[in-house]
């Protein structure tokens, strides 16, 4: 008897031990992105544990589409360059964030495009790009979807803040990110705002 009950036992441990590896959702399209668990989900938010995490990121200058663009294309033209030294940066990866600053002065805006775990790095010399690296972090997260603007990105920012205080929750009031997991031109676009726990 003490057999049967020691193959079950391994047998749940060896299932176990595989679930814990990480697959991610489906609005990453097979690219990689940062890897989360969802520690509470309700009708207004989610509630994510973020594992550490690298970036590229770079200023943009104001919320104005060509100031988006030059942005977008300041990454894509490091990645390239990087890649063209030896780098891994790749600009295949999901999501796309640009991240609000709020503050006596305005808005500070940055675009900032994830880097896997693992990746080759180079020494941050790039005075417009710098390599930002995240800790491991409570997000709630507000998913919407439609072409993504400036716009749409600050009235859910406003509603997730109204449904997390409502919750009781602690939050950065003065910061969020808009997070994109599609191309601008595609057909239909998963949209998210993150708000990072006090």
């Amino acid at each position: 008897m003490e057999q049967p009950l020691f193959v079950l036992v391994a047998l749940f441990l060896v299932s176990s031990c595989k679930g814990q590896s990480w697959t991610a959702p489906d609005f990453c399209h097979q690219q990689k992105c940062p890897q989360f668990t969802v520690v509470e989900a309700n009708q207004d938010f989610e509630e994510r544990l973020y594992v550490a995490t690298d970036w590229i990121t770079t200023k943009i200058e104001s919320s104005d589409d060509r100031d988006v663009m030059a942005a977008h294309s300041r990454l894509k033209d490091y990645c390239q360059k990087q890649q063209k030294a030896g780098y891994e940066i790749s600009a295949d990866t999901w999501p796309g964030l640009i991240t609000v600053k709020e503050g006596e002065d305005g808005s500070a805006l940055t675009m900032s495009w994830f880097v896997p775990p693992g990746t080759a790095k180079p020494e941050n010399t790039d005075e417009l790009v710098t390599l930002q690296s995240r800790p491991e972090a409570t997000v709630y997260v507000r998913v919407f979807g439609g072409i993504p603007s400036i716009k749409k990105g600050q009235d859910n920012a406003k509603f997730l803040r109204d449904a997390l205080a409502k919750a009781g929750k602690t939050f950065d009031p003065n910061t969020y990110s808009g997070a994109g997991y599609d191309s601008y031109f595609s057909l239909t676009h998963h949209n998210e705002i993150w708000i990072s726990a006090a």
